[in-house]
């Protein structure tokens, strides 16, 4: 990481991918696993400048096939603030301290 992207402005980012071969998945998986947090099976959850935004999705770009999908969804503090989630205990979690931005 160079010195001006440890001070760039960061962003929520989903990462959301489809991908038929496993062998491409696991890659895509290990690829994400180290930028962001897992949420649900194929979807993660990155807080990202816009150069690692960027080198991430030619990262994966590079490990997806045509036939795959991948989708980057940038979320606005506003946005990230009211995401709600409904987890393994049943109930919905509206206050998600893990998306605050500071």
């Amino acid at each position: 990481m160079s010195h001006d992207d440890e001070h760039a402005e960061r962003h929520w980012y989903l990462v959301s991918y489809d991908i038929r071969d496993p062998s491409r998945w696991r890659g895509a998986y290990k690829t994400l696993c180290g930028t962001g947090e897992r949420i649900q099976y194929s979807l993660f959850r990155c807080r990202l400048s816009k150069t690692e935004m960027e080198k991430l999705r030619w990262l994966l770009e590079q490990i997806l096939d045509d036939e795959d999908d991948l989708m980057f969804v940038h979320l606005c503090p506003r946005c990230a603030g009211r995401i709600q989630e409904k987890g393994r205990d049943g109930g919905w979690c509206q206050e998600s301290p893990r998306y605050q931005v500071l």
